[in-house]
């Protein structure tokens, strides 16, 4: 029971972001609770690292890395001129960083696209004084909604793919008008909460230098080879490592400089995470729950799943959630609908609070500078999205799966 009590105070301390007297911050907070579950013997000092999932871990920093030498190379500043004499308006901005970022997502996950995307937002934001909320906003969650489309999307729907044995083709051809019509129900809502802030036009700027030159070239050629190994099969996280490995070398930049460049913070706040979820596993509480209340209980209605997919998945985050749960998985009547069921559901449950991806982190993290998100600022967008885009997957899967 005090892992269960260890993660509830520690969720509450990441909600609030930081305390008067306790100016931990999220990754302070989360390793507060990492440190009390082994302290207060809720996980043996030698279990706890092996909770940590390395492939997230390892994602997120190769990740890191490669955009690192985008930032260093200064492609955010030449993004920002090119999109100054091009896009004259607020609302055509929002436009290009829903549908921009929601497409690449499908491609190169969204946790990648939020870590490239981040300091591209955050330069325009600077350069034309614009509100952060809903740009920064709009990167994340369109983000983790585009990322629905594909099994390569995000890390919970290549997890699905594994563990429920799903086809990439026959997901794509399922989930791509769910990705599209969920995209179009982000930007309304995004443009609707925030109709006030997207009055008005960008300040223009001057073209000062070529969009890309011989150095990002050569690193948008290693996204773009990354990219390919992914959908080719190969390991996403060893993939990313390497990718960030070859620009190191390529570039024969000073490894000095780029070290700074990777959020540390982001990396400690997951991997403190991780552990405190595996806490609350050992207090017995996850399997209590399904043993008076078994996932089986909830029949073929879909809806009720989709339900429980959506609130498991933001109380352990999604990754966590679907490994509790895999093995009640087998137990539905049908295990493959199911599987497309949870991707989905679990993907967009990404969307439903600030610390449901962790894209939102990214994005709150990398934008601080400008302000960051605040946990209800988000939510006033985050909510809509995440409970109409689950409706509107649901109502398509049971409609295909007829």
């Amino acid at each position: 029971m005090i892992g269960a009590i260890v993660f509830a105070i520690t969720y509450v301390l990441i909600s609030v972001r930081r305390l008067g007297y306790f100016p931990l911050g999220r990754p302070g907070a989360a390793l507060l609770g990492a440190v009390a579950c082994v302290a207060l013997g809720v996980i043996p000092a030698r279990e706890a690292l092996g909770a940590v999932d390395g492939d997230t871990i390892l994602l997120l920093f190769g990740m890191m890395g490669i955009g690192a030498f985008l930032e260093l190379d200064g492609f955010a500043s030449r993004v920002e001129s090119w999109v100054a004499l091009r896009v004259r308006t607020r609302r055509r901005l929002l436009t290009i960083i829903v549908w921009g970022s929601g497409a690449a997502a499908a491609l190169v996950t969204n946790d990648a696209v939020c870590v490239l995307g981040a300091p591209i937002v955050v330069a325009l934001i600077r350069a034309h004084g614009l509100p952060p909320a809903p740009y920064l906003i709009a990167l994340a969650t369109a983000a983790n909604t585009g990322s629905v489309a594909t099994l390569v999307g995000n890390p919970q729907n290549m997890l699905c793919a594994s563990l429920g044995h799903l086809d990439y083709r026959f997901y794509l051809l399922t989930m791509l008008p769910v990705a599209v019509v969920g995209l179009a129900i982000n930007h309304a809502v995004i443009a609707l909460v925030h109709r006030r802030d997207l009055d008005g036009e960008l300040r223009g700027g001057s073209e000062s230098a070529p969009l890309v030159d011989r150095r990002i070239a050569i690193t948008l050629a290693v996204v773009a080879g990354t990219t390919a190994l992914y959908l080719s099969g190969i390991h996403l996280a060893w993939t990313a490592v390497a990718g960030f490995t070859a620009l190191l070398l390529v570039h024969r930049r000073d490894a000095s400089d780029v070290w700074p460049k990777i959020e540390w913070a982001v990396l400690l706040f997951f991997s403190s995470l991780f552990i405190v979820v595996e806490g609350l596993m050992k207090s017995g509480v996850p399997a209590w729950l399904f043993e008076h209340v078994p996932l089986a209980a909830a029949g073929e209605s879909l809806p009720r799943l989709s339900a429980i997919f959506l609130v498991g998945s933001n109380i352990v985050s999604n990754v966590p959630f679907i490994l509790v749960i895999r093995e009640q998985m087998g137990t539905l009547a049908n295990p493959r609908l199911a599987w497309q069921l949870l991707a989905m559901a679990s993907t967009f449950a990404g969307n439903l609070t600030l610390l449901g991806s962790v894209a939102n982190i990214i994005v709150a993290e990398r934008a601080r500078s400008v302000g960051g998100l605040g946990f209800f600022t988000y939510l006033r967008v985050g909510l809509p999205v995440a409970l109409s885009t689950t409706l509107i997957g649901t109502v398509w899967l049971m409609v295909v799966a007829r």
